[in-house]
């Protein structure tokens, strides 16, 4: 059995790379990137697999019979992008799509949300078995700004105490990866999220406790957060969207209390305090 993951060596999809090879023979995985050259470090198989380029993606498709289609990070373009790969996965003779869409898609306030309900439709109006893997937030949306928030003392956001539910991208790729091995997982939607949830004050705390420096959580207007976000060098569109991740945080959209997550992994998620510690 073949098995496909695409945007193989983005952050998620190089974790499922290697979660796959210890599940199964690396001739059974095939990397699909737009570099070959950055896929050459996997050690695996390597297909060229641009979203925006359709005429040749069923013939990088060939043989596959499950796609991992991991959606791509061209706000505004992944509707037609999908589209693309979905047609060409039909056309070659894919067997199983597992995509990875977004938590609470029907009901997300999230800007990200409707491409991946488009996307959603277009896989099941396909025809082909599929598995939807709506995935939370990844902790590492936040633990990559710790640097900064530990030289300036401060964690800022608009979340009020609105409860985010996130897991790390390794608990996400597992259960993708584990969805692509079992049986039993046809023409089912898993809403994915951490065991736990937590707020940004309770990060705040639990950054406090791991580095011995008292850093609290600044709750300030979502403009001004947007504002911070832009003169900390992020683009204005960029800005604005990730100001608005924290108004959709306090509406609940990062909250889940189901446990599919921990249930497909066979193991509790990764913790809001191992992640911080992992990443300090």
């Amino acid at each position: 059995m073949k098995i496909a993951v695409t945007g193989a060596t983005g952050q998620l999809g190089t974790i499922a790379i290697d979660k796959l090879k210890e599940k199964t023979s690396v001739e059974n995985i095939i990397a699909l990137v737009r570099d070959i050259e950055k896929a050459k470090s996997l050690g695996v198989e390597a297909r060229i697999f641009d979203y925006n380029n359709p005429v040749d993606l069923a013939t990088a498709l060939t043989g596959v019979d499950k796609l991992l289609l991991i959606s791509g990070n061209e706000i505004g373009k992944r509707s037609e992008q999908h589209a693309n790969v979905i047609n060409a996965a039909k056309a070659a003779g894919v067997k199983h799509i597992v995509y990875t869409s977004l938590l609470k898609a029907y009901t997300s306030t999230l800007v990200l949300a409707g491409e991946h309900l488009e996307t959603e439709k277009m896989i099941k109006d396909s025809g082909l078995n599929y598995t939807i893997m709506r995935h939370g937030w990844y902790t590492e949306n936040y633990t990559v700004s710790l640097p900064d928030i530990i030289s300036h003392g401060v964690l800022l956001g608009s979340s009020g105490e609105g409860r985010i539910s996130s897991a790390t991208r390794e608990d996400y790729a597992q259960a993708d990866v584990n969805v692509l091995i079992e049986d039993g997982h046809e023409n089912k939607t898993y809403e994915l999220a951490g065991d736990d949830s937590f707020t940004m004050n309770d990060m705040a705390l639990e950054i406090s406790k791991q580095t011995g420096k008292e850093i609290p959580y600044n709750n300030i207007p979502v403009e001004d957060y947007a504002k911070v976000l832009i003169e900390a060098g992020l683009p204005e569109g960029m800005a604005q969207f990730f100001a608005g991740t924290h108004v959709s945080t306090e509406k609940g959209d990062l909250y889940y209390e189901g446990k599919e997550l921990s249930t497909l992994i066979k193991r509790p998620t990764t913790s809001l305090s191992q992640a911080i510690k992992k990443a300090l």
